[in-house]
């Protein structure tokens, strides 16, 4: 069986089960479900720059905020285009931002590179405020994403959650090939030594521009997803903490794993829900309710960190080999 071939059969299995699960749950549960499909994206795209080709980005959330804006003023603008045109757009938008970082960062290393991504979340969603009636000012865009075909006897949320993770498995099928073609073994080698990649022919900016154009896409096509999902665009949404948060649950499910991209946004979704409905259920103050679930996030990224240095993904990938060593 060819590598692609038994990729995309595990996608359509793990979609047969998505689906599956939303008609199980309620309508709050499937936002959740995808809402980790989206984030898996997001995470999944900065895997494949920081993982498999060692560049740092800490502004990620603002490819994100590009794609969502993008969709957003399709929809409003542009509302005869189909919504998977609008998608691909905003992935597209996102890449073409992302190369022109990835250009003007190919010189960068360490924290240089991530201070001049960090700049990038903080800087892009300003410009809202520069042009408020165009982009909304601080309240953003608000619209409707009329998707849902005709006929079709499901419930909004159950539509959202296969859309966005029908597009999220086309994602790691892609990336999963990626990684494992030749391009991946390029991007590994340019990471792993960039002089001995330059004398084996390897071109080392073009390689990182092309690592920063498909994590940057994957980062729109992220926001895409989510202004789909929420049907709003505010800069609010794409602060610095969001792309700290992507790079946190990166190196929480494992660094260069698209499988640890999984566990990283089911971290990201549901460590800090659990921690917000502990706080509520204890009649905590306001301040305590806002901030805890973020301080309890990062308590377990630093308790998993320290315990299994190669993520959630490491743990279990080393669980798996302990058990098939005791068996006869």
């Amino acid at each position: 069986m060819s590598l692609l071939l038994r990729h995309i059969l595990l996608a359509l299995a793990a979609l047969a089960a998505v689906v599956l699960l939303t008609t199980v749950v309620d309508p709050f549960t499937n936002v959740r479900i995808a809402t980790v499909g989206y984030y898996l994206v997001a995470v999944a795209g900065l895997t494949l720059l920081t993982g498999g080709n060692g560049q740092i980005s800490l502004g990620h959330g603002a490819f994100m905020f590009i794609g969502a804006y993008t969709v957003g003023l399709l929809v409003i603008y542009v509302p005869w285009f189909p919504f998977w045109l609008d998608l691909l757009l905003a992935g597209v938008t996102a890449g073409l931002a992302g190369m022109l970082t990835g250009a003007a960062a190919a010189r960068l290393h360490g924290p240089y590179l991530a201070g001049a991504t960090l700049g990038l979340a903080v800087g892009l969603p300003a410009i809202t405020q520069r042009f408020p009636d165009f982009l909304g000012g601080s309240n953003g865009l608000a619209f409707t994403v009329n998707s849902l075909p005709a006929g079709l006897e499901v419930s909004q949320t159950q539509w959202q959650a296969w859309v966005v993770w029908t597009t999220a498995l086309l994602v790691l099928v892609l990336l999963a090939n990626v990684v494992r073609g030749r391009f991946g073994r390029m991007l590994r080698a340019v990471r792993d030594d960039e002089v001995a990649a330059a004398i084996s022919g390897i071109h080392i900016g073009r390689s990182k521009i092309m690592a920063f154009l498909l994590s940057s896409a994957c980062g729109g096509l992220a926001g895409g997803l989510q202004a789909f999902l929420l049907g709003t665009a505010a800069p609010g949404s794409f602060s610095v903490a969001l792309s700290l948060s992507l790079l946190a649950a990166m190196v929480l499910g494992g660094v260069g794993s698209l499988w640890g991209a999984l566990w990283g946004a089911l971290a990201l979704v549901y460590v800090p829900a659990w921690a917000n409905d502990v706080t509520h259920s204890m009649d905590l103050s306001t301040n305590i309710t806002q901030n805890l679930p973020l301080a309890v996030f990062g308590a377990v990224l630093v308790v998993v960190v320290l315990m299994f240095p190669r993520g959630i993904h490491g743990a279990v990938a080393r669980l798996r080999q302990s058990i098939r060593k005791e068996k006869p």
